[in-house]
């Protein structure tokens, strides 16, 4: 047996950080299916699951990997897999069953470029809408984005703080920029690591009703085996888990899936701002894409634009009050992203027209220049003015 939390420092991968993240986190599961770029998570998960008394296996495909996740976070298990582009589409339908019987679990994707095959050895942030919006019917999701190994590390902790917390299912919208870049990562001492446990049970185990809510809208989740009357369906359900197949029943339901997530947005979203003090001109950007939007906004001050960014941690739910904040103060939002324009659209709905809003992106394969983005920041000086 090996320890699960590797204390030191490291040279390593994104896609090395997020499966030693995974286990730092106490992730003793993994179901997946090999594909690009996302296979190195998989490949370091099968090494290392087994030296912690954990379990790797793999499945036929990504809908019997998603299901597999499922099954054993149904049974008190910490449970992950990672996928890209048409995996991650595979995966859907289980992702919202997994909203449904509101089931803890990470999925990770490290993001390509697409549609179907694609470019598979090269990257985007083109499923940014997918992972809204993916699986059918109205439902709200967790999804973060990290820039760094380092960061990845951290946000695969962080994620499945967030799934046994809320009891939802967490997207890790990496990319494969980030995913195969190796830079150093440092990992602390496990008592320096904060875990969140499920809401557990109490009462009589024969009156337990599963989807019985608490107070903060999140029902306590007893694990199979454990004596609980359990009944999980991907039906509308009451909450005992049987099927009620009314109006009224899926309000409830939906309502409450729906508001456990708004209800907690300051908890839950996080992002942070790089000299926004005084900026006119803000950028926001996510991922690999964050690491370009630095370097452009100093540049951008040394020409005197007063430029600062926005970087989205948490992705979804998505931070529309600070938008909103902000469009109040300054002239316009470039939105840099690889990809033609899924997270712009939300940053110019926030904005309300009350500032501009550019985009800088392309539809994937390669990182976008600091160059394009500054040439963005000195269009929006110049027609950047309220309207």
């Amino acid at each position: 047996m090996k320890p699960a939390v590797l204390t030191g420092e490291h040279f390593m991968t994104g896609d090395e950080a997020c499966a030693e993240g995974a286990l730092a986190a106490g992730c003793l599961f993994f179901g997946g299916y090999p594909i690009t770029p996302a296979t190195e998570i998989a490949e370091h998960m099968s090494e290392r699951l087994p030296q912690v008394g954990g379990t790797f296996i793999q499945m036929e495909d990504e809908i019997a990997a998603m299901a597999s996740v499922l099954g054993a976070s149904c049974a008190g298990v910490k449970s992950m897999t990672a996928t890209s582009g048409p995996g991650f589409s595979l995966m859907m339908e289980n992702i919202g069953l997994a909203v449904c019987t509101e089931t803890p679990c990470v999925v990770v994707n490290v993001q390509r470029a697409g549609p179907s095959t694609g470019l598979p050895t090269l990257g985007a942030q083109a499923d940014m809408m997918q992972a809204r919006w993916g699986s059918h019917g109205h439902y709200e999701i967790i999804a973060l984005a990290p820039s760094s190994p380092q960061e990845i590390f951290y946000q695969t902790i962080t994620a499945f703080n967030l799934a046994e917390r809320y009891r939802v299912p967490v997207l890790i919208m990496t990319d494969e920029f980030v995913g195969h870049l190796s830079e150093r990562v440092v990992i602390p001492e496990p008592k320096g690591i904060h875990l969140v446990s499920r809401p557990a049970p109490k009462g009589r185990k024969d009156r337990f009703k599963p989807f019985r809510a608490g107070p903060d809208g999140i029902a306590p989740m007893a694990s199979a085996g454990e004596g609980y009357r359990i009944h999980v369906t991907g039906l509308t359900h009451d909450e005992r888990g049987y099927p009620t197949m009314t109006v009224e029943a899926q309000d409830e339901m939906i309502t409450r899936l729906v508001g456990k997530i708004r209800d907690h947005e300051d908890e839950i979203i996080l992002t942070d701002g790089y000299r926004l003090e005084d900026a006119e001109i803000v950028v926001v950007s996510y991922g690999v894409s964050a690491r370009t939007a630095y370097a452009a906004v100093d540049e951008a001050r040394q020409s005197g634009i007063k430029a600062g960014l926005f970087r989205l941690i948490t992705v979804w739910p998505f931070p529309e009050r600070a938008i909103r904040q902000m469009a109040e103060r300054v002239k316009a939002f470039v939105t840099v992203e690889i990809n033609l324009g899924q997270i712009h659209l939300e940053v110019e709905r926030c904005a309300g027209g009350k500032a501009a809003t550019l985009l800088v992106g392309h539809p994937g394969g390669a990182i976008i220049p600091p160059e394009r983005v500054i040439e963005a920041m000195q269009s929006a000086v110049k027609g950047g003015q309220r309207p």
